[in-house]
């Protein structure tokens, strides 16, 4: 088992400067014109916007267009603590709840401290309980892809669980965390990647990455993740990569075309491992940042693909993040609905409001796996 108690400390300390200045700045905000305010008073005194010092790459605007944005996830989480989507695509609720909850975590919440505490709690409580014996979390109502909401779970409970001081909630976080790393290693394919199902002896990009940002939280947490697993799953990449350095859809898609969406999520493997110098990490990057545009991306999936590539040009700190965050931040800002939600990819409006807040919310520094 390798422990990290440097998480502990990066995860406290961020949290309550960023929680400060949030509820600092949320009493000065007012709603707009068909708005629903946020309910939840302050338990700070107003600050005037000159004495609010922000990080840099987050102006006034776009902190009061996260503020909508995260009062819009609270009002949507139901009695259950789930969130799911309205989109086409399906509901989603365990996977929707996982992102989400990251969501809010990154605005310096925990299961007990933080302004939306208590939604974070319950989060909490509907993903474990969506934990079944045999280690996979996800519902019926996941259909017939599973494995993003197990993933996305696993992502979600590690970082939490590094934030959470009462033993006996944490012993529970790690029973669950345990049980799904193990439901991760056995799902593997003999190729070392994942797909949509656990029983299924097959791999594509999207859910194998995925599950390696999963396992890279969970050991960083302190959960022990079979080296194995790791390795096999990163020589999947390095395989699954072609000659112009982006990934294509599957392995077993021989002569495949490269997806840039899924390149600049093995990017984040890549560097969520360190790897920072890795020469294939550097040229999939390069072809990322060539075809993922700030303003929109063709062909489809441009949260998605944004989900990832500023994780990757932020925690490496890439000198193009520079030019890249204010545009893609101001773009989002104007595409966000007057509710305060973003529908992204037509997927639904809880997966395009929490990947949204997800990007902007990158300069507060606050999770350990997306830190730089």
């Amino acid at each position: 088992m390798i422990t990290v108690c440097a998480q502990h400390c990066l995860a406290g300390k961020p949290a309550t400067i960023r929680l400060g200045l949030a509820l600092a700045i949320c009493v000065l905000a007012q709603p707009t014109a068909g708005q629903t305010p946020v309910t939840e008073p302050s338990p700070v005194a107003a600050e005037t916007p000159k004495a609010i010092r922000l990080p840099k790459g987050i102006t006034p605007e776009s902190h009061q267009a996260i503020e909508r944005g995260l009062a819009y996830l609270v009002r949507n989480q139901d009695r259950q603590g789930s969130w799911s989507n309205k989109g086409a695509y399906g509901e989603y609720p365990v996977a929707m709840t996982a992102l989400a909850g990251l969501a809010l975590l990154m605005d310096g919440n925990t299961s007990t401290q933080g302004r939306y505490a208590p939604q974070v709690d319950r989060a909490a409580n509907y993903i474990m309980r969506s934990a079944s014996q045999t280690g996979l979390i996800a519902r019926g109502d996941e259909d017939s892809r599973p494995m993003y909401a197990h993933g996305f779970s696993l992502l979600f409970l590690s970082q939490l669980y590094g934030m959470t001081e009462d033993a006996s909630r944490a012993q529970q976080i790690h029973e669950v965390l345990n049980r799904g790393v193990q439901l991760t290693a056995r799902a593997q394919s003999d190729a070392g990647g994942w797909i949509y199902t656990p029983t299924a002896n097959a791999d594509e990009g999207s859910v194998t990455i995925t599950q390696v940002q999963a396992l890279r939280s969970c050991r960083n947490a302190g959960v022990t993740v079979p080296k194995e697993v790791i390795d096999d799953a990163m020589d999947y990449l390095v395989a699954s990569q072609n000659s112009d350095g982006g990934i294509r859809y599957s392995l077993r898609q021989r002569g495949g075309e490269s997806r840039a969406p899924i390149t600049a999520a093995a990017v984040c493997c890549w560097y969520n491992a360190g790897d920072y110098a890795n020469p294939r990490a550097k040229k999939a990057l390069e072809f990322s940042k060539d075809r993922i545009r700030p303003t929109g991306t063709s062909g489809g999936h441009d949260f998605y693909a944004h989900l990832y590539l500023s994780q990757a040009l932020y925690v490496s700190s890439d000198p193009y993040w520079e030019e890249y965050f204010p545009l893609r931040r101001n773009y989002m800002m104007s595409i966000q609905q007057p509710d305060g939600a973003w529908f992204g990819d037509g997927v639904g409006d809880i997966y395009g409001t929490a990947v949204a807040l997800i990007i902007l919310q990158l300069p507060y520094n606050q999770l350990p796996i997306m830190q730089r």
